[in-house]
């Protein structure tokens, strides 16, 4: 029963910024304009942990850089997964996780802060609360990077499997490397522990 709608039609811009006093994001991959997030209360459910690792795949980063991880639900700014912090909840990320199992432990969080606080939200009766710092930001780009696997590159046992199951998503064709005539070979782990 939702229909998609864009964010960059001035008419269905306006139209929004008339009839509601509230937007709520889930995994929408639009960039809310500034116009809105600073015309009416915008809040976002974003899969990781504020501020760290906002934007794309935070469960990839956190893997990688070992920052926290979890769930956050905030008041939107101009900056993407920016913004005061209205609740959070952090997750644990275990030796044998895949992004994959971090992933759907996170969706299971969104759903459980969803259920706890999403008529206070409505209703717009909470407290938001500064991040302690800036944070870091990573692009769709930098993703695609981590993804064209660089053979020569040097590092220990650790982090090369660190990358593999950060990059290791149920199925998805992430992870690669190039065979002598320039094709893609994929590549994906699947861990278990005993």
């Amino acid at each position: 029963g939702v229909n998609a709608i864009s964010l960059n039609d001035r008419e269905t811009l306006e139209s929004i910024k008339k009839r509601y006093s509230i937007a709520v994001s889930l995994h929408c991959k639009q960039i809310f304009p500034a116009e809105l997030v600073n015309a009416i209360e915008c809040v976002n459910f974003h899969p990781g942990y504020n501020p760290h690792n906002r934007g794309w795949y935070p469960q990839v980063f956190s893997i990688l850089n070992k920052l926290p991880v979890g769930v956050t639900v905030h008041r939107m700014d101009e900056h993407i997964d920016h913004g005061p912090i209205i609740y959070r909840e952090q997750i644990t990320i275990d030796d044998a996780d895949t992004s994959f199992e971090v992933y759907r432990r996170l969706i299971e969080l969104q759903k459980k802060l969803i259920e706890d606080h999403f008529s206070d939200i409505i209703r717009l009766k909470y407290n938001v609360m500064k991040p302690e710092e800036e944070g870091n930001y990573n692009a769709v780009s930098d993703f695609k990077k981590l993804c064209d696997l660089d053979l020569s590159n040097v590092g220990t046992l650790g982090e090369h499997i660190d990358l593999l199951r950060a990059l290791s998503h149920n199925g998805f064709r992430n992870a690669f490397y190039r065979d002598k005539d320039g094709r893609k070979i994929f590549i994906s782990v699947t861990l278990d522990r005993e």
